[in-house]
């Protein structure tokens, strides 16, 4: 209906969830276009697919589509006259890597997922549902969760519920007593027995019945990876974070790590063509595509954005060779797109975006959560150049 798919739909990436299109901008529209424009007026103007599509790696059901319009009088932002949201469902089973917490927290990632028959067990043959490491206790200082645990086994065993509110608790004495009427040992510890061998661990291991939560940071929201995207129009640097479809910040630490394991190419590489060398990214793709071996990096463009900044501020910044004879580093012509310049190397470049500092264009992105929205001060036309200004 209208170019919405129905509620009930199965989906897949990239499959259309809002049909849209957008007219062209004058400065999108080839010669021939303007030509065909020219004779027979507005009908030639050809317009560009800016549909809503489902996000890369995501999957799902349609469970409700909600449609806002200002006709219907709903508050929507300047320049919206209409706005349709539509809502995918998802069934997932807790994997490794998902994030629980306990109600003291106690959080963590679960490392491990195991059948029933491998977990630990204690004498009688019930198996454990959850391990927790028990060097996430002492530091931490957050002994609630033993306490809970010790009282939970009680209360399990004597069938009845318990509250212990803030700074009125349980006293000592009556976990002793809890666990000593439940007929359960007084330190709250069991013997266990390991589950794939059979054996009985060393020592006796606190159990007892706590609850766990689910936080919302699933692994596979998280799961991230990219090789060429969008970059910042001012640094040249690939933006950050899954929603901008940006890179792996390589920061201060992380060098330090390179430096000292003395993998100079490697940070070299990371430094310079993985990140803000303009014409080193082309020549290692021209150099990769024809089989050669990789050039010297030149100079990474946050390097010149510093030298700018510097002169700002009225300090005339000059670079020395060994010889003590300056070098004249050229700045980066954006009139003259990448794409111009693959095709001077010969080289066919991938399809791909450059975005603003820290953003990215709304045509890469235009399903971006409402947590995550993106506000643009510049005009349509302004947007139009930022998307021009392609790789």
């Amino acid at each position: 209906d209208q170019g919405v798919i129905r509620i009930g739909a199965e989906v897949r990436p990239d499959d259309i969830l809002v049909g849209k299109v957008t007219p062209k901008g004058e400065t999108e529209l080839t010669p021939e276009e303007r030509l065909l424009r020219a004779i027979f007026g507005e009908k030639a103007r050809e317009v560009r697919d800016s549909s809503l599509r489902v996000p890369h790696g995501e999957a799902g059901k349609i469970v409700a589509v909600k449609r806002f319009s200002r006709e219907n009088g709903d508050e929507l932002p300047p320049g919206v006259n209409q706005l349709v949201r539509v809502y995918i469902a998802q069934k997932r089973k807790i994997s490794e890597g998902d994030k629980m917490a306990g109600r003291h927290g106690n959080k963590g990632v679960i490392s491990r997922i195991l059948p029933e028959e491998d977990m630990p067990f204690l004498e009688d043959g019930t198996p454990l549902e959850i391990v927790l490491n028990p060097l996430g206790v002492p530091s931490r200082m957050n002994i609630g969760q033993i306490l809970e645990c010790h009282m939970g086994w009680a209360a399990r065993v004597l069938g009845y519920k318990i509250a212990t509110p803030v700074f009125d608790g349980a006293e000592e004495e009556d976990i002793f007593a809890m666990l000593r009427e439940a007929n359960l040992p007084e330190n709250g510890k069991a013997v266990l027995y390991d589950g794939r061998t059979g054996e009985k661990f060393d020592n006796e291991i606190t159990v007892g019945y706590v609850y766990m939560l689910k936080l919302a940071h699933l692994v596979d929201d998280k799961i991230h990876a990219r090789s060429i995207g969008p970059y910042s129009l001012v640094t040249q640097q690939p933006l950050g974070g899954k929603a901008q479809f940006g890179g792996q910040r390589f920061g201060e630490m992380e060098v330090w790590a390179l430096e000292a394991y003395g993998s100079a190419y490697t940070l070299q590489e990371i430094l310079t063509v993985k990140s803000d060398d303009v014409v080193g990214r082309l020549k290692t793709y021209e150099s990769i595509v024809k089989g050669e071996n990789i050039p010297e990096p030149g100079v990474p463009e946050g390097f010149k954005v510093l030298i700018k900044e510097l002169q700002s501020l009225a300090l005339d910044v000059r670079i020395l060779s060994e010889d003590d004879s300056e070098i004249h580093i050229k700045d980066i012509d954006y009139e003259v797109n990448e794409k111009e310049k693959a095709r001077e190397l010969g080289v066919e470049l991938p399809e791909t975006t450059i975005g603003r500092p820290d953003n990215v264009n709304n045509e890469l992105n235009e399903d971006i959560d409402e947590e995550e929205d993106i506000d643009f001060d510049e005009s349509d036309e302004d947007i139009e150049d930022l998307i021009d200004k392609s790789l």
